[in-house]
């Protein structure tokens, strides 16, 4: 009889491709509010229908001037005029100065406008103590954006900059793709929520808080089916019904090949498996496949590990469903820094250790690296990606991303 030889993990690359290559991104578009937009995926282009500014205005508070008037360097000119922001000007005429404030309109004529720290005014005359250049302080039209350019790209996942930016160029609603329904369920006759009594043996459920925490972060409309009894028939019974109408299913725990881990079967019983088992550390037990119509993502159960693996398989693979197509805008930033720390057990598998900044700016790494102590994310402030089979020495550069780039 020959000898049973399991499937080689994939790696923590193979993995995320395997994934993003099988992500479907949902094609339904919906005009929402700008205002309402935040965390949304741009579906269509946005090009602008004019030119910011609008016309030639003025960086700050000052005078505005002909610069030919101000050759001297002590030149006095007659103020003629108040020019707040929002009101039009007169045209400057040769000789004569205008009080204009920051953003308003450079009036006919003028060309410079000099700083009201460089200027001392008296009696309706102000000298201007300075020989300024023709340009200077002056925004001009359109230099920051010109009428018909694209300002946001299909795919944008708007944040606070692009939601102003749309604004800019009067855009009160934008079309996106439609929220990402996405199903949870939670397995474990051990697990109990907070603010019941705990049973011995039994823990408090705290990865139904923090998955939706980070689902939320990513404006996915949830829905929740809780927690689901160790049994084959019931697991089987609640993916049936959230395979109904959802695009994505995440589970927590249960994924492994215990007795009472029903997930790995259940999947196969209702759709099919086609992936399970990634070479990284914490979260080697992450299954994917599909029920129906919709994509499954099975965590393991340890806090850490369901954590880590929704932070660096579920995250992009969300955003790719939802429309980001663009490959740098999924992968988060990362940044070459000095470890201040031994690592001296090299591991096969992709390893993810949660350390934090020190004011010297290197890394200091949480004491224990355990898949159950969730302590490590809250205390640290990032990652370090370290490769299969590598040690660290205090002194060596390693890969670090912080869990800013991560969490929405």
């Amino acid at each position: 009889m020959s000898e049973y030889k399991p499937k080689p993990m994939l790696a923590v690359r193979e993995a995320l491709d395997f994934l993003l290559n099988a992500a479907r991104p949902v094609s339904e578009i919906e005009s929402v509010a700008t205002l309402a937009a935040n965390g949304r995926v741009l579906a269509l282009a946005q090009t602008s229908g004019m030119n910011v500014p609008a016309q030639d205005n003025t960086q700050m508070d000052g005078y505005a001037v002909r610069a030919r008037d101000c050759v001297g360097g002590a030149a006095a000119l007659s103020v003629s005029q108040r020019i707040p922001a929002g009101h039009v000007g007169q045209p400057l005429q040769p000789g004569t100065a205008a009080r204009i404030f920051t953003g308003a309109l450079i009036p006919a004529g003028a060309d410079a406008v000099v700083m009201q720290e460089q200027c001392a005014f008296a009696d309706g005359v102000v000298t201007v103590l300075h020989a300024p250049a023709a340009g200077d302080w002056i925004r001009r039209a359109g230099e920051d954006i010109t009428e018909g350019s694209v300002i946001l790209p299909a795919g944008t996942r708007l944040r606070s900059q692009e939601l102003g930016l749309a604004a800019s160029v009067g855009l009160a609603e934008l079309p996106v793709r439609r929220k990402l329904r996405v199903a949870v369920f939670f397995t474990g006759d051990e697990l109990t929520m907070p603010g019941q009594p705990l049973a011995p043996g039994a823990i408090y459920n705290s990865n139904r808080f923090t998955l939706r925490a980070l689902l939320e972060n990513l404006a996915c409309d949830i829905s929740d089916y809780g927690i689901v009894p160790d049994s084959l028939d019931a697991t089987r019974a609640v993916l049936r019904a959230a395979a109904e109408a959802h695009d994505l299913i995440i589970t927590s725990g249960g994924v492994s090949v215990g007795e009472e881990d029903h997930i790995k079967p259940a999947v196969e019983a209702e759709g099919r498996l086609n992936m399970w088992q990634i070479a990284v550390k914490p979260g080697k037990p992450l299954a994917f496949g599909e029920v129906k119509q919709a994509f499954f993502l099975g965590l393991p159960g340890n806090p850490v590990s369901s954590f880590i693996t929704f932070l660096m398989f579920v995250r992009p693979f969300i955003l790719r469903l939802q429309g980001v197509m663009d490959a740098a805008a999924l992968a988060p930033k990362t940044y070459l820094l000095r470890a201040d720390f031994h690592w001296p057990k090299a591991d096969r598998r992709n390893e993810f250790l949660r350390a934090r900044m020190n004011d010297s700016g290197g890394l200091d790494l949480f004491p224990n690296q355990s898949s159950g102590v969730l302590t490590s994310t809250v205390w640290g402030d990032g990652v370090i990606d370290n490769p299969p089979g590598r040690t660290i020495a205090p002194g060596d550069s390693v890969r670090f991303i912080p869990f800013s780039e991560l969490l929405h």
